[in-house]
């Protein structure tokens, strides 16, 4: 939970940084990526996250600079991404302008409870790295590189003079 507005902005900021590695690293090719074939696609997910900024923000009263809930997964990652950092962008200038440390504890409706404004922003970032956890699987079987988040991933451990464990 946050306690003031910079500590979500100091959250956001190094979360959202990691999401933008994770959608760097996708090809177009590996947007179909799927666990089974009704499973959720690599390419939906990541748009996912980029539609959930809007959605969820404009649930909480701000109005974030976001595609509409409906918007199709585009076809090219770059779109993806690019859609991302502008939304992701706005997240944190929207809840800085209009948001302050005394509204934390102030109850919104979000999906018909009753949540602080501290849990919600908690509910943005957790849903959005539970997202990005799963594509970093989606990815692997994709073949793509994933990259380190809270530590080296596999392929980056050479990088620090060490071996992968095992």
């Amino acid at each position: 939970m946050y306690h003031t507005i910079q500590d979500f902005l100091d959250n956001w900021t190094s979360e959202s940084d990691a999401t933008i590695k994770v959608l760097k690293n996708l090809t177009d090719a590996s947007l179909n990526q799927r666990v089974t074939p009704d499973g959720r696609s690599l390419g939906f997910l990541a748009w996912h996250l980029v539609l959930t900024l809007g959605e969820m923000g404009g649930k909480a009263g701000l109005k974030i600079d976001a595609p509409s809930e409906d918007a199709p997964v585009p076809q090219k990652a770059s779109d993806i991404l690019a859609a991302y950092e502008k939304s992701g962008h706005s997240i944190g200038n929207t809840v800085k302008s209009n948001w302050n440390d005394g509204m934390l504890k102030d109850e919104i409706n979000m999906y018909g409870q009753m949540w602080t404004r501290e849990a919600t922003l908690t509910s943005l970032v957790v849903h959005q790295i539970h997202h990005r956890a799963q594509m970093t699987v989606l990815m692997r079987q994709a073949g793509l590189k994933v990259p380190g988040i809270y530590g080296p991933s596999k392929e980056e451990w050479g990088q620090f003079g060490m071996q992968a464990p095992a």
